[in-house]
């Protein structure tokens, strides 16, 4: 795959903005680590370096263009709005009280009540509008010519690029030998930054960006297609129907390919990247890795620097993609088993599930709802085994004994 290498001096965005950018931000930003995970490299094939952006205050990449673009606003500026239901709304709400200016955010009525606390936790005054982003987009433009407001653009703002361009700067600083960045892309401001800051390097350094397979909208953009940009992602952070102007020609320009990652990918990744790196990412943070686990062979062998974008994903949600793990592991199970019932018949079973050491952790019978004979049950068997292996030899010591078993697949 060939590397992009057109001229960057005529793009909205180049190295020296980013610089720029650095030098404004620099004393109220983490310079967050870009460390090497030597258990995901002996995985993937590649050499991964992380860059642990869930580690800003934040948690979220986004306080850098939101903070650039604060610091360019004119003295007296009455106050700033956006339209965010995500880490671009606690971004700027957070600089912005720290700043002085006030911050008015508009969400989505059907934001969960923790995004909005937070928010309001930065000081913003959050303005609850429409049913969908699209709506809350349009009532924050209103009133930014209503109350005087000056509006920041999540992610379609050459000021809001350049910030997030600085990623790469401090990755290709602690890290010169990186051949390849993985990054996200949701609207593209973060892509569009680091590809201006790796086109300008006196190497070759190829972009691939990632997207989930419901939302490919800069897919679409640049190779013309029409995919469908809808449905539940876990990586809603990057679930962008439509990508910006701006973003979409810098892309175009400067970014090599995009990857699309299906969601059991991208619950992978954010599994992998708990048990392993011991950190915890949100779904559009973990699309980076999910792109190296569906994609193996396109990296294979390169020096591969992921930006960990974000980290705010919501405590149940990510207990539910660690129980999903285990289960496609094989380390957890539903058995479906079918018994006749009669007196002791729970009670052979069970005694299978001992002498192989198996935790049972649920029971269900079910007599009722069933296709079988009014003699018969089903009993589905939650269980909790070693491995895959462990799993197998249960389910044949079932059969061996004259038990129909089945296992309950998950998607």
């Amino acid at each position: 795959m060939a590397t992009k290498t057109e001229p960057t001096e005529t793009l909205p965005v180049t190295i020296d903005d980013v610089r720029a950018a650095r030098m404004r931000i620099a004393d109220s930003i983490v310079a967050t680590p870009t460390l090497v995970s030597r258990t995901l490299s002996e995985l993937t094939g590649a050499t991964v370096y992380l860059k642990f952006e869930n580690l800003q205050f934040t948690a979220a990449y986004k306080e850098r263009g939101a903070l650039n673009t604060l610091l360019q606003l004119p003295a007296n500026t009455p106050g700033v709005i956006a339209a965010s239901a995500g880490n671009h709304a606690q971004g700027l709400a957070y600089h912005a009280k720290r700043l002085g200016i006030p911050a008015t955010i508009v969400m989505p009525r059907n934001t969960p009540i923790v995004k909005v606390t937070q928010t309001e936790g930065h000081g913003a005054t959050v303005v609850l509008e429409g049913e969908t982003f699209d709506a809350a987009y349009a009532h924050a433009r209103k009133l930014e010519g209503e109350q005087g407001l000056t509006f920041v653009h999540p992610f379609d703002d050459a000021r809001i690029i350049a910030g997030q361009g600085t990623v790469a700067l401090e990755m290709l600083e602690a890290v010169p030998e990186l051949d390849t960045l993985v990054v996200p892309i949701g609207g593209g401001g973060l892509i569009s930054g680091m590809s201006a800051v790796a086109r300008a390097q006196d190497k070759p350094i190829q972009v691939i960006g990632v997207q989930a397979e419901l939302y490919p909208s800069m897919y679409n953009r640049v190779h013309g297609t029409e995919m469908p940009c809808a449905g539940d992602t876990l990586a809603e952070g990057i679930a962008v129907k439509e990508p910006g102007g701006i973003t979409s020609t810098m892309v175009s320009a400067l970014v090599d390919d995009i990857v699309l990652v299906s969601e059991r990918r991208l619950e992978e990744a954010v599994s992998l990247l708990l048990q392993i790196e011991k950190t915890v990412v949100e779904g559009a943070g973990a699309a980076g890795l999910a792109a190296l686990l569906a994609e193996p062979g396109r990296f294979k062998g390169k020096t591969v620097g992921i930006v960990l974008c974000g980290g705010n994903i919501d405590p149940r949600l990510l207990a539910y993609v660690l129980l999903r793990d285990l289960a496609r592991s094989g380390r957890m199970a539903r058995l479906r088993i079918r018994l006749q019932d009669r007196p002791g018949a729970l009670y052979k079973v069970a005694q299978i599930f001992d002498q192989l050491s198996v935790n049972i952790l649920e029971l269900s019978h079910q007599r009722i709802f069933t296709n079988l004979p009014a003699k018969g049950l089903s009993l589905d068997v939650e269980c909790e085994t070693r491995d895959r292996d462990h799993l197998d030899r249960l389910m044949t010591a079932l059969r061996r004994a004259q038990y129909e078993v089945q296992l309950v697949e998950l998607a």
